[in-house]
């Protein structure tokens, strides 16, 4: 009997070794991976924030500091009357009047448009849906530049040019930058929803129309903010089309404004640099580095703010566009 109980107490003993063993390795292991998970999460972020963090820094720099090769972050003395002189060069407040009008303008006209497209091809059967679906992608595939000659001719004899009619127009009609993209989005978050609330409607006596704007779209908030942000953002760091119609300063946005004034930048330090014959001297040069980047932080700023407000529901809503559908 004792000898039964002695071989029972050893092999819980040794029972409970392995256990421990075990979950010992078993933290081991989890541990490693959430190093190596932080570890990499880290790395990532870094990419992404270092040129942030260089922005900051060289718009707070003196003209000196940026000169001095011996400063790489945090200069002697911060400055903010970088920001003031970016402000001016980029004449700020008409610049962002234009980017607002352009950007936000056509990301709400074409949740409407588009969203409503998408609805039709995704919850109908009609005659050729499949050829129209295929140049619903076709105008997504084939580059803007490519058509560019007899669009712009088109909107000059329209006397468009030098007005945003170019950018509200085709957003009313789900065309636009990035309309076809946000076409399929919509048709994809549509196809995703169950068919009983159609049905329910119908039932109701709600026609097509009414179904849609009072039931379908509603639902489509998670859809309709993805492809809102991802709208501004394109229109905002576009300067491909603005280029194109918008040749008077006055209707710059702020891109445009940008890029202006880092040509003016470039052109006053090269002859800041030959009239002073500093342009041999290692670290001397005249720069108007800092400037540009507090122009640059000017610009970016309106999108970070959108963000950092939006960032949450966005990911969010791009959790909830996988909803399944029966």
């Amino acid at each position: 009997m004792t000898t039964m109980k002695m071989r029972s107490l050893s092999e819980i003993s040794i029972k409970s070794n392995a256990v421990l063993k075990h979950t010992a390795a078993k933290r081991a292991r989890n541990i490693i991976g959430m190093a190596f998970y932080y570890f990499v999460l880290l790395s990532l972020s870094f990419v992404f924030v270092y040129p942030l963090l260089y922005i900051i820094s060289k718009s707070l720099m003196r003209p000196e500091d940026v000169a001095d090769a011996t400063i790489r972050w945090i200069p002697k003395m911060f400055s903010l009357g970088n920001y003031k002189v970016a402000a001016e060069y980029l004449n700020y407040w008409p610049s962002l009047l234009n980017s607002v009008i352009i950007s936000f303008g056509s990301a709400a006209l074409q949740i409407i448009s588009c969203s409503l497209i998408g609805y039709g091809f995704a919850r109908y059967r009609f005659p050729g849906q499949t050829f129209w679906l295929a140049m619903v992608v076709f105008t997504f595939l084939v580059p803007p530049q490519t058509f560019v000659v007899p669009l712009f001719s088109f909107f000059l004899d329209l006397n468009w040019v030098n007005t945003h009619l170019p950018f509200v127009v085709p957003a009313v009609m789900g065309h636009g930058l990035k309309g076809a993209l946000f076409v399929l989005i919509f048709i994809q978050f549509y196809r995703q929803l169950p068919n009983v609330l159609e049905e329910a409607a119908r039932i109701d006596g709600a026609g097509a129309f009414r179904t849609y704007w009072g039931i379908m779209l509603p639902l489509a908030k998670p859809a309709m903010l993805v492809v809102f942000l991802f709208s501004v953002v394109w229109h905002w760091n576009d300067t491909f089309e603005p280029n194109l119609y918008l040749l008077v300063p006055e209707y710059f946005n702020l891109s445009q404004s940008m890029a202006f004034f880092n040509g003016i930048a470039d052109v006053s330090s090269m002859q800041a640099a030959s009239s002073t014959g500093a342009s041999s001297a290692i670290g001397q040069a005249p720069t108007l580095q800092n400037q540009i980047m507090a122009g640059v932080m000017l610009t970016i700023l309106p999108i970070l703010l959108l963000y950092l407000f939006t960032q949450r529901y966005f990911v969010e809503s791009v959790e909830r566009t996988g909803i399944a559908g029966e």
